[in-house]
């Protein structure tokens, strides 16, 4: 995997890498760029993880330095409680992902403000309206440091410009300068611009787009030069039209 994740850019917004790929994971902790990790059961369940915690802790073995995040996997508010308990023992660098609302549709708010008063850090994921901004907010208003993951790229999935809402979300949160707005499930580089013009104060980027960070701010001329080289050099590969 390429290690200068958008070296050089000038890029103020922080970058966590979300993935579930161990190799790559502990490839990326020894990147001071990345500034931390996320992850979820769906990634993985594609990783082919079936050890939850034995993934976890070989993670947490070589990230001590900066935050993680591993979500919880319950519906039931009493179950996710004692979960975020027991992923939160794993280290001090552990920020617990809890699910917005449960699959009813109903508000985890009490149980992020009990975890709260717990002394957790929390990472409040699943999040696509201004509404439940506000209340999530409110419920973290307590915390010593917790992240709001706002998921940008599906309210753009749905045909709306996410840049608006994003920009709302972080007005916000002013009033709380113990929490931090994620701008979650980006689908290009042009989205790592967007969330820090807006003001986000971290956006989640998958190890594939990781990859592409390096071309952040090349010059149009330059790839279009190498776009034309591509297509030349797998023609000639290929021997098409000899």
């Amino acid at each position: 995997m390429e290690r200068d994740v958008g070296r050089g850019s000038g890029l103020r917004i922080k970058v966590f890498a979300d993935g579930a790929d161990l190799e790559a994971i502990l490839e990326l902790a020894a990147d001071p760029v990345v500034s931390g990790f996320t992850t979820n059961p769906t990634l993985m369940r594609k990783a082919g993880i079936e050890d939850y915690e034995g993934f976890a802790r070989k993670v947490l073995d070589h990230v001590r330095d900066r935050p993680i995040s591993f979500e919880v996997c319950a519906d039931d508010f009493g179950e996710m409680k004692r979960q975020a308990h027991r992923l939160s023992s794993w280290g001090q660098n552990v920020y617990v992902k809890i699910p917005v609302t449960n699959t009813q549709g109903i508000s985890s708010s009490p149980l992020i403000a009990d975890l709260t008063a717990d002394g957790l850090h929390l990472n409040v994921t699943g999040i696509l309206t201004l509404a439940q901004v506000r209340v999530v907010a409110e419920s973290l208003s307590d915390s010593s440091g917790a992240v709001v993951s706002v998921f940008a790229g599906r309210i753009a999935d749905t045909g709306r410009d996410p840049v608006p809402l994003m920009a709302a979300a972080v007005e916000l949160l002013q009033p709380y300068p113990n929490l931090e707005l994620l701008w979650a499930s980006p689908r290009e580089v042009l989205n790592v611009g967007q969330a820090e013009s807006v003001g986000c104060h971290i956006i989640t980027v998958t190890h594939e787009l990781l990859k592409k960070l390096g071309g952040l701010g090349r010059s149009l001329e330059e790839v279009s030069l190498d776009t034309v080289r591509m297509f030349y050099s797998d023609a000639v590969a290929a021997g098409y039209l000899p």
